[in-house]
């Protein structure tokens, strides 16, 4: 009976996946977001879970996706895409509660092809203090 050995990645801290993940694209600021999104040139996503969207509010005109629906909703090519999905060069910008989640779900829909994906630097949390626009 032969063994087959899998080289295992070197393990790695949150924050050293964090830094890494973060090289990879350029991260935007609430106000700049905000412009983008003002403007048509970015489509925001809000990831946070239900409980934190009911007790801090929503963004006016972000499109809410559950962070386990992200990449299934995103695709453009795929068959459980939502209406704005509509290419790879679609600018997403991915806000979680801090942005900490919202890094490692915009890393991931690189990985998809949305080259233009980005996050959030600082989440909703920031977004707020900026006092930009937050409905309850």
């Amino acid at each position: 009976m032969s063994e087959i050995h899998e080289q295992a990645a070197p393990a790695v801290g949150i924050d050293a996946l964090l830094e890494e993940v973060r090289s990879g694209y350029e991260r935007i600021e609430p106000r700049d977001a905000y412009e983008a999104a003002r403007t048509g040139e970015a489509l925001l996503v809000d990831i946070r879970y239900a409980a934190l969207r009911e007790r801090d509010g929503l963004i006016p005109g972000a499109l809410v996706v559950e962070r386990n629906e992200l990449e299934w909703r995103l695709d453009p090519f795929g068959s459980h895409r939502l209406p704005e999905a509509t290419s790879h060069d679609l600018r997403v910008v991915v806000i979680c509660n801090e942005g900490y989640a919202s890094s490692l779900a915009a890393e991931s829909l690189h990985r998809l092809g949305l080259h233009r994906a980005t996050d959030l630097i600082g989440g909703f949390q920031a977004w707020r203090a900026a006092r930009l626009p937050v409905s309850p």
